[in-house]
């Protein structure tokens, strides 16, 4: 199971807008070390192993105290704690699959969206639940939530940072395919098959 095509190219479209590197070496210097580079983030894949065992004890959490001060809501609060339970679990559930497939399998649009998901969704929607006293926050529902909030801010930047040396990587083997076709097929000039053989003829004229 993969992204639909289309969302892949949005999304890596927006990677390389937004994670390259202005700064580029020559195609020789760093060819060799951007193929043997291990780019897989050894701390993300950690956040994202622990993670995956979190959720159940924070969604468990959560469900348990809903229902035990559900009488005691407005019916505004209600409506939107139920909502944001319901959709905080969907989007996790891709928001972890995305983060497992583009870290371990070194996958630009994957990680783009799993940093996209925890960034503008899954982030906003946990301080919300954190600090809104509307939703009468009991003390185990500030425990997980403060510790569900560490893991995605822990995970913004380290995919943040994952995302640069991969979209990098991928630069510089496009700037190197391109410098060996040149040299593979040099450009033609109108009076010579090659520069070089433009160049020759001319050097070895004499004075008129």
């Amino acid at each position: 199971m993969s992204l639909p095509e289309p969302l892949r190219r949005r999304l890596g479209s927006f990677s390389r807008s937004m994670f390259t590197d202005g700064r580029r070496s020559g195609p020789h210097s760093r060819s060799e070390r951007a193929d043997n580079e291990i780019l897989a983030s050894l701390p993300l894949q950690m956040s994202l192993y622990f993670n995956v065992y979190f959720f159940p004890c924070w969604w468990l959490s959560t469900v348990v105290m809903l229902q035990l001060k559900y009488t005691v809501l407005s019916d505004y609060y209600k409506f939107i704690l139920v909502t944001v339970v319901i959709l905080t679990s969907l989007i996790e559930v891709i928001r972890l699959y995305l983060g497992y497939m583009g870290n371990l399998q070194e996958k630009v649009p994957e990680l783009a969206g799993f940093w996209l998901l925890t960034l503008l969704l899954q982030l906003p929607v946990i301080l919300f639940l954190l600090f809104n006293e509307g939703l009468k926050v009991q003390p185990l529902e500030r425990s997980v939530n403060i510790i569900f909030a560490l893991f995605l801010i822990f995970q913004v930047v380290a995919a943040f940072v994952t995302l640069k040396r991969m979209v990098n990587k991928l630069a510089i083997h496009f700037h190197l395919n391109d410098f060996n076709r040149l040299e593979e097929h040099p450009v033609r000039h109108p009076y010579g098959s090659s520069k070089e053989e433009n160049v020759l003829p001319m050097a070895s004229m004499g004075p008129c």
